[in-house]
């Protein structure tokens, strides 16, 4: 695993107070980085010096075409789908950055929960049909 460096402090309160107020929104760490979550799903988290929010496919390319985002990759050629870096201008911006937040938010709200433990290990398999009891 390669060698992350930590969020500045000073970023670590701006995503703070950015977050967005909605009773389901739990922060925990993601890797070590300040994250939000909603329903188990990921909404957004730092990760170094950056700003990660999670869009969806469709949504992560209208940002990167329309927004300047850029594509979020943890480690080079490996590029998470749905997940974007928001502009370094945007970050800096209090309103800008609760913006992308709440966008983020929005489109996690709309993912189905993920299991309680975080295992999907006696979630039967369907493929569209009946798993077998």
């Amino acid at each position: 695993m390669p060698t992350w460096k930590k969020s500045p402090p000073e970023l670590v309160e701006r995503f703070t107070a950015a977050l967005p107020a909605h009773p389901d929104l739990v922060r925990k760490p993601m890797f070590g980085y300040p994250a939000a979550f909603v329903h188990g799903n990921m909404v957004c988290s730092l990760f170094q010096d950056s700003v990660v929010v999670r869009l969806g496919r469709e949504g992560a390319a209208e940002a990167v075409a329309v927004d300047k985002a850029t594509q979020f990759a943890p480690m080079p050629g490996r590029a998470m789908s749905g997940y974007v870096l928001v502009p370094a201008a945007d970050v800096e911006s209090p309103r800008a950055l609760t913006t992308w937040l709440e966008r983020a938010l929005e489109f996690t709200l709309t993912l189905p929960p993920k299991p309680h433990d975080g295992s999907t290990a006696n979630v039967p398999r369907t493929r569209g049909r009946q798993a077998k009891r």
